[in-house]
């Protein structure tokens, strides 16, 4: 009967079974229920079914299976003509199988819960370490293996922060989850966390000549798509790293992905989406943050003369470098006049020296202004 049973649910080990068929008879020709211990060796069961793999469904099913086999062949109930005794065994078997079922059931549940946890510090433990790029290279390898990702391929980082602290992240991971392994896979892709922010890890073969946006380009969208839809943590704010091949390419990316979304912050840019590859000026920029405060406060410290100090001339300067140096176009962006962008100009030029229609003048001026923005002047005082 226990190999039968066995059969009925997919090859489920009869070992599972332990003693319940003995219970089960037990209960049919004596009505004893199970005791307290025997249930517990039941739990055990259950818990060693999600050890193995076996899916909740089919371990049930085995039980299930055993209980219908065992009061088939019970001799004495079928020749029996006395109903209120096969009523009562009935019972009792059916209390046996409830009984055990759901323990069975809660074995499984708590042997789960706890693996979920363990894998869940696992990916935890090597995400940190991927994104550190400091740790030993076979361990790592060999430690990816088991989350199918292959530390050969080309992957990019992508960092999501919300609006505001999520008090549980397990929505969050879950959606992302579904959205990214339904795009990419389940393999080569981690999901987890780090300080506050969601982590995603996903595979990016470049393409020449697609400023660095390969086959998961549009991972940040993807991801912020899915957030979006979340009533918990928007506005959020979604950062990408550059695709970089090998283990220490992660780390890179990771790297990109948050400086990007610190240089963000820094701008005040409500971009749903920042590519890094768009923020590498500043990453320059700011590599030598003393000439770069020098040149700010050379270039542009004379333009808080102006009426309404430099905040207005930096906003105009700034709309005109981003358009193209097109004054109707800066004006239609700022909603102001044609005359208003046409005058500040003409202030800039006359307060620092500098003309932003000269080619040579207006790399500077464009230089200047980005560090400006860089460096929250003149929301902040410049550094010392």
């Amino acid at each position: 009967m226990a190999r039968e049973a066995s059969a009925d649910a997919g090859g489920v080990p009869v070992e599972l079974l332990g003693d319940y068929l003995r219970l089960l008879t037990d209960a049919a020709v004596t009505g004893r229920r199970p005791r307290r211990a025997e249930l517990d060796a039941v739990g055990a069961h259950g818990r060693r079914a999600a050890e193995q793999g076996v899916s909740a469904g089919r371990a049930v099913r085995l039980y299930l299976s055993a209980a219908r086999r065992v009061w088939r062949q019970l001799p004495h109930l079928d020749r029996s003509d006395d109903s209120e005794a096969v009523r009562a065994a009935a019972d009792a078997v059916l209390h046996v199988v409830d009984t055990a079922v759901a323990t069975l059931a809660e074995g499984y549940a708590v042997a789960r819960r706890e693996l979920v946890r363990r894998e869940e510090s696992l990916r935890r433990e090597l995400v940190d370490d991927l994104l550190r790029g400091d740790s030993d290279l076979g361990g790592l390898v060999e430690r990816a293996e088991p989350f199918g990702l292959d530390l050969a391929r080309v992957h990019q980082v992508a960092l999501a922060a919300p609006g505001r602290r999520l008090p549980d992240t397990e929505a969050a991971i879950s959606a992302l989850e579904r959205a990214v392994f339904d795009r990419l896979g389940d393999r080569d892709v981690l999901v987890a966390t780090k300080e506050g922010l969601l982590v995603v890890i996903a595979p990016a073969d470049p393409v020449a000549g697609d400023r660095g946006r390969g086959p998961a380009g549009n991972l940040g969208t993807l991801m912020h798509g899915e957030l979006d839809r979340l009533v918990r943590g928007r506005p959020w704010q979604v950062a990408v790293g550059r695709p970089h091949p090998g283990v220490y390419g992660i780390a890179r990316s990771y790297e990109e992905a948050r400086e990007a979304l610190t240089t963000a912050r820094r701008l005040h840019s409500d971009t749903s989406v920042i590519d890094a590859h768009d923020l590498l000026i500043y990453r320059v920029l700011l590599r030598d943050q003393p000439a770069m405060v020098d040149l700010v406060r050379a270039v542009l410290t004379p333009l808080a003369q102006a009426r309404g100090g430099a905040e207005p001339l930096l906003d105009t300067l700034n709309e005109y470098f981003a358009c193209g140096e097109v004054g109707t176009e800066a004006a239609r962006r700022l909603h102001v006049s044609v005359r208003t962008v046409t005058y500040r100009l003409a202030r800039v030029r006359a307060l620092s020296g500098y003309d932003p229609a000269d080619a040579r003048d207006r790399f500077t001026l464009h230089a200047a202004v980005l560090g400006a923005r860089a460096l929250d002047w003149p929301r902040k005082p410049l550094p010392a």
